[in-house]
């Protein structure tokens, strides 16, 4: 694993943490040597200590994660990533629980979690907003023991996202690949999940294409959806497709794109901490977190993390408003 490691001058006053970075060559538009030479050139002109610990061919992020974690802790720095959302929620699964601070460059096509927590899109803008961040705390969902930052899901939504992922493998990164991979998803029939959703009391069984646990206010916001404010309350955002055909969930793809899915007759949404849901005859089940799909078993229990990651979150003079 290379990493590049540059010592601040001495100074009277105590020193700045220093700034541990896992960077992702396979995240985002651009090209990863320009990111982490900009990143280099703020962080050197500030003076700040820092070493870049990149995941290299070969190497599980989980791995470099894990490592730039004990660099942190032993000198009390801050385990930064620079990658997308995907990339960030593996980081932050080795982060989380441990306490230490964690920053964000964001380097993929949505960046949702970046953009929610006000952090520029623009590396270098990033960058130094970073050197005057501070830290506070930001939600963590879980679904079993994986964190989520954004959301996770099963059925349709997973699907999307699991085909998106391949075809951006082949055709590249951009958002033209996303949407139209994600078309050709939703004009095959979808197939519909019986599931047993509990949450507290409550009890229902149903069925349904899709269901989505959401820890994002833009996301929400640019749905349409008021599940957003719930965030706020410290809980998750869920929303459920009634069962439908290929006609109907491209209607209400073409609804969500535009914002409108408040007024969708077939699609609901509510609060919750706490819901475990039964797939009906699955012992293991695609859920997808923040873009990364993997196999669960079963029953699945999605609630709010009992502890928040203590993000580097920028000052309002450096605070970028979501597009």
């Amino acid at each position: 694993m290379l990493e590049v490691m540059t010592e601040s001058p001495p100074a009277p006053v105590a020193a700045e943490p220093a700034l541990f970075v896992v960077i992702n060559a396979g995240s985002g538009r651009g090209d990863a040597d320009a990111a982490r030479e900009q990143i280099a050139r703020v962080f050197n002109e500030a003076g700040r200590r820092h070493a870049f610990l990149p995941v290299n061919p070969g190497e599980r992020i989980a791995d470099v994660a894990r490592e730039a974690l004990r660099r942190a802790q032993r000198e009390d720095g801050v385990v930064v990533v620079a990658g997308g959302d995907g990339t960030i929620n593996a980081v932050a699964q080795e982060v989380y629980g441990s306490g230490c601070r964690f920053g964000v460059l964001p380097q993929g096509t949505f960046n949702y979690f970046a953009r929610e927590h006000g952090i520029s899109q623009e590396t270098e803008a990033a960058a130094r907003a970073l050197l005057r961040a501070r830290p506070e705390p930001a939600q963590v969902g879980l679904v079993n023991d994986r964190v989520f930052l954004v959301n996770a899901s099963v059925g349709l939504y997973r699907k999307l996202l699991e085909d998106r992922e391949a075809a951006k493998s082949q055709l590249g990164r951009s958002r033209v690949v996303a949407m139209a991979a994600g078309l050709m998803t939703l004009m095959r029939e979808p197939r519909q999940l019986s599931l047993t959703l509990e949450a507290g009391d409550q009890k229902r069984q149903l069925r349904t294409p899709s269901l989505f646990l959401g820890n994002n206010r833009l996301q929400f916001d640019r749905l349409g959806l008021p599940e957003g404010e719930a965030l706020e309350r410290g809980c998750l955002g869920a929303i459920l497709v009634r069962a439908m055909g290929t006609w109907s969930i491209l209607t209400l793809a073409l609804r969500g794109a535009l914002g409108r899915l408040n007024d969708a007759d077939n699609v609901v949404s509510f609060p919750v901490r706490r819901l475990t849901v039964h797939p009906h005859g699955h012992q293991h089940i695609k859920v997808a977190a923040d873009g990364e799909v993997r196999r669960m078993r079963t029953p699945l229990e999605f609630r709010v993390a009992p502890e928040p990651l203590m993000l580097m979150t920028p000052s309002a003079e450096d605070r970028v408003k979501p597009e």
